[in-house]
């Protein structure tokens, strides 16, 4: 709840069949909504409970799940939730997973589930499971990256102070995701400036002051924290952006080194064929 209520994009819902509801840990969550009528664009996430709860759920909340998904809701669950979503027919075929120790029981109960261990979460289609409660937190961060970018995802991580842990099958890279694996407020904040205009030559002076640093210490400090160089860091912001923009067949060379800070589209391919092996041309034609 937590993950989605940092972006500020999301209005959360606490909704179920009843209007209290007594956690297992004792904690009483009341004023709940009733089960509303959801659709395309709306996140469905259905909590984790003991395993003992899961025979029991109540069977109007099944339907109404099956019910959200057709209508186009994305369903996600956290932990023991994916028996849920597998009582309301949405596991089969599909790919999910549950906490480590249940496993077994979910592809017991659901034959027709491709369940799979050792996994955080697991999208398939507009449904994604996840394991332990802890990935729950992970499960949320890779939906706000895949609907609201990387940078904000990075953002919400940051605020909650937790690492972007991706799916172990999950190797695209981000560098708006990448190098933030530290505590340093103010190499967050030249990162943030950094990643925010890429296009803009930033002096060392500039930066060391929004950090609060010496130039010296600035640039200590920046690769102790990231294990790169400030100016590395650009420069793969840089070519972050230039990914985004070759996709556009409209767009030139030249414009893309203009856009991205380079100080030629000479330097552009120069920079990015040392990067990917190929230079931006073949890579637009791919695209």
């Amino acid at each position: 709840m937590q993950a989605f209520h940092e972006t500020r994009r999301y209005k959360v819902r606490s909704c179920s069949t009843r209007d209290r509801i007594r956690t297992d840990q004792g904690l009483w969550l009341a004023d709940l909504e009733p089960l509303p009528d959801v659709g395309e664009g709306d996140i469905v996430v259905v909590p984790g409970m003991p395993f003992a709860a899961t025979s029991r759920v109540d069977r109007a909340a099944v339907r109404w799940l099956k019910t959200s998904a057709d209508r186009g809701a994305e369903i996600t669950s956290v932990c023991t939730g994916a028996f849920i979503l597998g009582y309301a027919g949405l596991l089969d075929g599909r790919r999910c997973t549950t906490h480590w120790s249940r496993t077994t029981e979910l592809a017991r109960l659901f034959p027709a589930a491709r369940v799979l261990t050792n996994r955080l979460f697991i999208s398939d289609g507009a449904i994604t499971t996840s394991a332990g409660i802890a990935s729950g937190i992970d499960m949320a961060l890779a939906i706000i990256e895949r609907r609201d970018g990387p940078l904000a995802a990075a953002t919400v991580a940051r605020e909650m102070v937790v690492y972007i842990r991706r799916d172990g099958a999950h190797d695209q890279e981000s560098v708006y995701l990448d190098y933030r694996t530290h505590l340093q407020p103010g190499i967050h904040r030249v990162q943030d400036a950094l990643t925010r205009n890429p296009g803009e030559k930033s002096s060392l002076d500039s930066l060391a002051s929004l950090a609060g640093m010496s130039t010296r210490n600035l640039t200590r400090v920046f690769r102790q924290s990231t294990g790169i160089s400030i100016k590395e860091f650009t420069t793969r912001v840089r070519l972050e952006l230039a990914r985004s923009l070759l996709h556009d067949p409209t767009t030139t060379i030249e414009a893309i080194a203009n856009a991205c800070g380079f100080e030629s589209a000479r330097q552009f391919r120069r920079v990015w064929s040392d990067a990917h092996g190929v230079p931006p041309s073949i890579t637009m034609r791919g695209a």
